[in-house]
């Protein structure tokens, strides 16, 4: 005679699947989104280090473009900016704002501005120029865009102490 052993059912609880619920996942993912922000933000310097940045990039591509305009086109090119107002102008009606919470300070040659209250840096069609520097600080942050008079080259340089 054969006989059959009776089945087994498991218990309750061991039929559960032991595992991770929706909720559990989507907690996690958030916790990792909100650190990774916090952690972007403390090494580029957060909104204020952006906009900043964001600012003498601008103004660096503005000179680039003013210099690439004079080789191109043979004639002398000026750049012009204005700390006051935080506003600059390329040729070609290029124009722009700084934002009002970056400070802007200009040293160039005095014969090639406009007036008392504006800057200016002329780029030559060989590529040299008047030379020159924008500098941009926000807080304890700052940037300098210097031109070399000889070679009109632009730099971005972000100096070890404002």
């Amino acid at each position: 005679m054969i006989r059959i052993a009776p089945r087994r059912t498991a218990a309750p609880a061991a039929r559960r699947a032991r595992g991770v619920s929706l909720i559990e996942i989507i907690i996690v993912i958030v916790l990792i989104a909100v650190m990774s922000l916090l952690a972007a933000g403390a090494m580029t310097g957060g909104f204020k280090g952006m906009q900043l940045r964001s600012a003498a990039k601008e103004v660096a591509s503005q000179l680039r473009y003013t210099r690439t305009r004079a080789i191109a086109t043979g004639q002398t090119q000026r750049f012009v900016i204005q700390p006051r107002t935080h506003r600059w102008q390329a040729p070609e009606g290029r124009h722009g704002e700084i934002p009002s919470e970056v400070r802007v300070s200009f040293i160039g040659a005095r014969q090639t501005r406009p007036s008392p209250d504006e800057g200016a840096i002329l780029f030559f069609a060989d590529g040299a120029s008047t030379g020159g520097r924008v500098r941009l600080e926000r807080d304890t942050a700052a940037f300098n865009v210097d031109v070399a008079w000889l070679t009109g080259e632009v730099k971005l340089v972000r100096p070890e102490s404002p």
